[in-house]
């Protein structure tokens, strides 16, 4: 695969969820109110598997699927079997073995799915971005997770999202406890992929969905990104969020 063209942002919302009905039912709604990617989350795929990627692309069709594998080893066979079942996009994490990340990358080629790379927990999260590009990946996920979160709530995925986005090489995206406005404003940071996941359409907690709120509040968020400007690499950086 290759680094997909982005003509505008994009909204992707994560369906960090552990029922398949549930997810289907999240899933439609964040479809009507104009989402671009759906996210099979972790939890979905620990709970229901390929079982779960297949259903999703089943029933929304023309939207991609991101199956978030967090693969560490076996790169190959994770990536065909999430290809095969229907997945657009898989991820693979820093943390790997550079072998694996070539794996993944070599599967994403074999089977038209597009690469995306985690640095979730690394060191040095701007070298980790460049050094999945180096190695294949097409698009960096800059992440700070749930647990780290947990226990720091002083990092937080604006923190060096625009040097990534000027040096990794590929399109980014932030995720990891973002607000609805620091979201929103992530094409600022130059960031065209904007993840509505936990907190935000889901509670991080018991993992399930309000989906009266859920409905008006993704609609509004939609628009707005879908209307916002991206910073190009290198352009100025906006001011920090709230």
């Amino acid at each position: 695969m290759s680094q997909p063209r982005l003509t505008r942002p994009v909204v992707q919302v994560s369906l960090d969820l552990t029922s398949l009905d549930e997810a289907l039912a999240t899933a439609a709604i964040a479809v009507e109110a104009g989402v671009d990617w759906i996210e099979a989350g972790t939890p979905l795929l620990l709970a229901e598997g390929l079982r779960a990627v297949a259903a999703l692309h089943r029933r929304f069709p023309d939207h991609p699927i991101v199956a978030d594998l967090k693969t560490m080893d076996g790169g190959y066979l994770e990536a065909e079997m999430m290809a095969r079942a229907g997945a657009s996009f898989v991820v693979v994490m820093a943390a790997a073995h550079d072998a694996t990340i070539r794996r993944v990358v070599a599967a994403g080629r074999d089977f038209g799915v597009t690469v995306m790379g985690d640095n979730l927990a690394a060191v040095d999260r701007v070298a980790a971005a460049r050094r999945m590009v180096d190695l294949g990946v097409d698009l960096v996920i800059h992440h700070i997770g749930f647990d780290q979160r947990g226990e720091d709530d002083s990092v937080g995925p604006l923190d060096e999202l625009a040097l990534i986005v000027d040096t990794a090489g590929a399109p980014v995206q932030a995720v990891g406890g973002l607000s609805v406005e620091q979201a929103v404003r992530c094409p600022a940071y130059g960031a065209p992929m904007v993840v509505i996941g936990a907190p935000l359409s889901i509670a991080a907690d018991s993992f399930t969905t309000n989906h009266d709120q859920l409905r008006g509040a993704l609609t509004d968020i939609c628009q707005r990104v879908h209307r916002s400007s991206l910073r190009p690499p290198g352009g100025p950086q906006p001011e920090a969020a709230g």
